[in-house]
């Protein structure tokens, strides 16, 4: 029997594509192996979000063919989509595939096909493939796939498309189906999820899909990252009386000075963010706010720099991924003449990694002494090994107690954070 190996990297979405590949594998005969030495494919999910990323790919794909010089390299994702005829030119990979014959590779493999990339823009329907096992605590589910927007310095709906949303029926089932196999919670994901029904006739909205999750079999459920566009008061209003929803909001802000946000091409202000992060911290005790933040995008003055700042500072965000822009060709931002040094860049992404350091201390600091719900993971931490888990507002905790407790819902105290980490300790409360 052939043996495969996966490689992920990038986002969740990614990450659920992945299972299926190696469902789609596993029952055509495949077997999936963590060596790569035995490996007769490697798998490289790739993504390609940032140049840094692109290079990731390419060392991840040299990688695996120093240490196995037999092994039949397979690239898909969003690379293989937006650099198709520069990876055909690479004597390590065997095999291009397209992010929409993800669902075909088990095919595309057995037939020897070495590219299979259409045109993405071809594609109006949503591939939907029943995913029925994957190995984390909290089963994600894919419930869209490309994105309408064109920001001005992202390739993605070039490598994803155009928006596709998933059917309420499948996305019902596929939860339901997940709540039968003893998983609590679900995450909701794809590459601009606060799109999703925008291609339904009638158009349907986000909250139409949380109002059937709702009555679902899933004890609780989180959202992926969302624009703040896309999170008018109502919606806040009906999340703070759910009582599935877990208070975790990812915001994709990319910069907090409307100079910056009009030249981005994003669709709102700074003013609108601190109204949104200020009504999200009213409605929710410790709800943790997390953002998408790039440093140093072009004609990014002092004085612009400065706004974003002090904006980053005085908003009640829990922490920041922090980014220094990176220029993708194709892209208008790309083109701009005022392309700040990478000495800038990272000199800012710095200062704004410094504001993320001390929310996030003080988030924790907030959480102390509370009582919260938490999945405890199959798993135990394999540095420390105690149980571990995550709170319904997004606190990695580790507890010293039982096997017993694996894979329950538990409810805990929180009763001090790991200096240097981004983890708490917690105890069960009986």
């Amino acid at each position: 029997m052939k043996k495969f190996l996966i490689k992920t990297l990038g986002c969740k979405t990614n990450q659920v594509e992945s299972a299926l590949i190696a469902q789609i594998l596993s029952n055509e005969g495949y077997i999936e192996t963590g060596d790569i030495k035995e490996a007769d494919y490697y798998i490289l999910n790739s993504c390609s979000v940032t140049h840094i990323a692109d290079t990731k790919n390419l060392s991840y794909i040299h990688r695996a063919k120093r240490e196995n010089p037999n092994i039949k390299v397979v690239v898909t994702g969003c690379m293989a989509q937006l650099e198709k005829k520069n990876l055909l030119k690479n004597n390590e990979i065997d095999f291009v595939i397209g992010n929409y014959e993800k669902n075909d590779i088990a095919n595309i493999i057995s037939n020897q096909e070495k590219f299979n990339v259409s045109d993405i823009f071809e594609h109006d329907y949503f591939r939907h493939e029943k995913l029925y096992q994957t190995n984390r605590t909290r089963a994600s589910v894919k419930i869209q796939d490309g994105c309408n927007n064109r920001c001005s310095y992202c390739t993605i709906p070039f490598a994803r498309g155009k928006n596709r949303s998933n059917s309420i029926e499948n996305i019902i089932e596929q939860i339901n189906l997940f709540a039968e196999k003893g998983y609590y919670e679900t995450v909701l994901t794809g590459i601009h999820i606060g799109q999703w029904g925008w291609d339904f006739t009638p158009k349907q909205s986000l909250r139409n899909l949380l109002e059937e999750i709702e009555n679902s079999n899933i004890k609780r459920y989180r959202l992926g990252s969302l624009n703040p566009t896309e999170l008018p008061f109502e919606f806040i209003d009906f999340l703070s009386q759910s009582k599935k929803f877990c208070p975790h909001f990812h915001l994709s802000l990319q910069s907090v000075c409307n100079k910056t946000l009009k030249n981005m091409n994003r669709n709102y202000t700074e003013e609108d963010i601190k109204n949104l992060t200020g009504y999200i911290n009213s409605k929710f005790k410790n709800a943790f706010i997390g953002s998408d933040i790039i440093a140093g995008f072009p004609g990014e003055t002092e004085e612009d720099f400065t706004i974003t700042y002090n904006n980053l500072s005085s908003i009640p965000l829990s922490r920041m991924h922090i980014f220094p822009y990176s220029r993708r060709k194709g892209t208008i931002a790309d083109k701009m003449s005022n392309q700040i040094d990478e000495k800038t860049k990272k000199i800012r992404s710095n200062v704004l990694q410094n504001i993320s350091d001390k929310k996030l201390k003080q988030f924790f600091e907030n959480n102390i002494n509370t009582t919260n719900e938490i999945i405890i993971e199959r798993q135990r931490d394999k540095k420390t090994g105690l149980l571990k888990g995550v709170t319904k507002n997004y606190i990695n905790v580790l507890i010293d107690d039982k096997d017993k407790y694996k894979n329950t819902i538990q409810t805990i105290k929180i009763t001090d954070y790991m200096p240097n980490s981004e983890k708490m300790i917690a105890q069960i409360v009986t």
